[in-house]
């Protein structure tokens, strides 16, 4: 794989931490439970740590690191901050939002180990993915969780 294809990679998965990490910043400021409020603002702090550390990566392969999210990262907190202002259990839905973020999160970080990824560059992306499926196996429990009661 060359160079130039693992620095696209890797600005692909910075650019979907960046992504979780605002995703994340606009549930926090939406839900209404101080425990979903801190949780959802240290995930934010992980996605920005995990971009730091592609971002690394990047730079230090030659190539200049993305530093923003995606558009239909964009469209989707755009989407969670209407969705707050419309009636109905703002903590159901900012967990709904956050795990449809994570689902995609999930689908971008399983599409890069399809590529022949370094074994250095790989065992970062495989950390990484581990965390995400932590978050959303978690932000999924907490959903069904406060689905139950609402």
């Amino acid at each position: 794989m060359s160079n130039r294809t693992v620095i696209e990679v890797l600005n692909t998965l910075i650019e979907t931490c960046k992504d979780g990490e605002y995703g994340f910043n606009e549930c926090a400021e939406h839900a209404q439970a101080g425990q979903l409020k801190a949780l959802f603002n240290n995930r934010a702090l992980e996605c920005r740590a995990a971009a730091l550390e592609l971002q690394q990566i990047v730079a230090a392969s030659g190539g200049e690191p993305d530093t923003s999210g995606t558009v239909s990262g964009a469209l989707h907190r755009g989407w969670v901050s209407l969705r707050s202002a419309l009636p109905g259990d703002d903590n159901v839905a900012m967990l709904n939002e956050a795990e449809r973020g994570e689902d995609k999160a999930l689908q971008r970080y399983r599409e890069a180990l399809f590529q022949p990824l370094p074994s250095d560059v790989r065992i970062v992306v495989q950390r990484q993915l581990a965390g995400v499926q932590r978050n959303h196996d978690q932000i999924r429990l907490l959903r069904d969780q406060y689905r139950a009661v609402a």
